[in-house]
């Protein structure tokens, strides 16, 4: 009985099959799955994607929109080349400055021509504890005499050696003790205010060939200059320096003066920016070739940087690059604004 009623399901099976399929045949059969075909494309064509294909979708495009932003980071446009040669001093004379910056000394020794053709012939970049009141009044002075003894020796006359305090410098408690400890030394300190170290700055490193079509910009520890000529005359400004995170500054409140300065820049003057200062110096040094004189800044966005002061530095340089549309930043190796100062007196 259970063999009969297993037989009779498997006959009734076949039977079923057998009209589905002669009834598909009536009914047109392939070509009938021909014609569905196309509509249920067309109908998933239309219909709505579901959130996982949607994700993928928008996972692909970010992946484009990242990639084009990376390789535009990675290929910026190449830099402008730079092939100017300053006039070199025709004998002339050794000249000396000692700077006092808001992050330490720094010395110059030139060779300078009744013409103001000049060369560097040394420089020495040192750090210093005066500037955070650390250094007691015999540590200035032995430093200051080996600054003097060094500049003796390499054959700059006494009266020919200058101390000049950078305007950021100025507003260091230390500074006094500085001034205090050189005039025991029977030198005379001369201070400069932001405007007049704007003035030095361009009178140092920006080339007559360039007084109509350039600007100059020096990014020191305490504050930023922004200088071009105006005419016979001189226009300078000043905002934030490289150490203004130490005052909780945010880069917003920075970025926001920074071009508001920048843009003063008139629009016939930003062919090219002529840029010094400690953290131009760092990026100059990252891309120089060879020992040239001028180096060619790469864009800001190339630079990646960890430490807290040149990552300030780079925040100033983007803004003024943002604010003018300059593309083309170049370091001088040799310039400082101490020597433009060493530039402005008498033959």
């Amino acid at each position: 009985m259970q063999r009969l009623t297993v037989a009779g399901r498997l006959l009734i099976t076949a039977l079923i099959l057998a009209a589905i399929f002669f009834g598909f045949r009536y009914f047109g059969g392939n070509d009938a799955l021909r014609k569905l075909a196309p509509k249920q494309s067309e109908e998933s064509a239309t219909l709505p994607k579901s959130d996982d294909q949607s994700s993928s979708s928008s996972a692909e495009e970010s992946s484009a929109t990242d990639n084009t932003s990376s390789e535009a980071t990675a290929s910026d446009t190449p830099r402008r080349a730079f092939t100017y040669t300053p006039p070199a001093p025709n004998g002339g004379k050794l000249k000396g400055v000692v700077e006092l910056g808001a992050s330490g000394f720094n010395s110059f020794i030139i060779r300078i021509d009744d013409q103001k053709n000049w060369k560097l012939e040394k420089a020495e970049f040192g750090n210093s504890l005066v500037i955070e009141n650390m250094a007691s009044d015999d540590d200035i002075r032995a430093g200051l005499k080996s600054y003097i003894g060094k500049m003796l020796d390499f054959g700059v006359s006494g009266r020919d050696i200058h101390f000049v305090v950078s305007s950021g410098a100025v507003k260091a408690e230390g500074t006094q003790k500085i001034i205090k400890a050189l005039k025991s030394l029977n030198y005379f300190v001369n201070t400069v205010t932001p405007e007049q170290e704007g003035t030095l700055a361009l009178r140092s490193v920006l080339p007559a060939d360039y007084d109509n079509n350039s600007f100059v910009v020096d990014i020191g520890s305490g504050n930023t200059k922004i200088s071009w000529k105006n005419g016979g005359s001189t226009k300078a400004l000043e905002t934030y320096g490289a150490k203004y995170f130490q005052n909780g500054t945010s880069d917003d409140v920075v970025t926001s003066e920074v071009k508001a300065k920048a843009k003063q820049v008139p629009e016939d003057h930003r062919k090219t920016c002529f840029i010094i200062g400690g953290v131009p110096f760092e990026l100059a040094k990252a891309v120089r070739n060879g020992k040239e004189r001028y180096t060619v800044l790469d864009a800001p966005s190339a630079y990646k940087l960890d430490n807290a002061k040149s990552k300030a530095g780079l925040t100033i340089y983007k803004a003024i690059a943002e604010a003018t549309g300059c593309d083309q930043f170049v370091f001088d190796w040799d310039a400082n604004f101490t020597i433009g100062f060493l530039l402005n007196m008498p033959k």
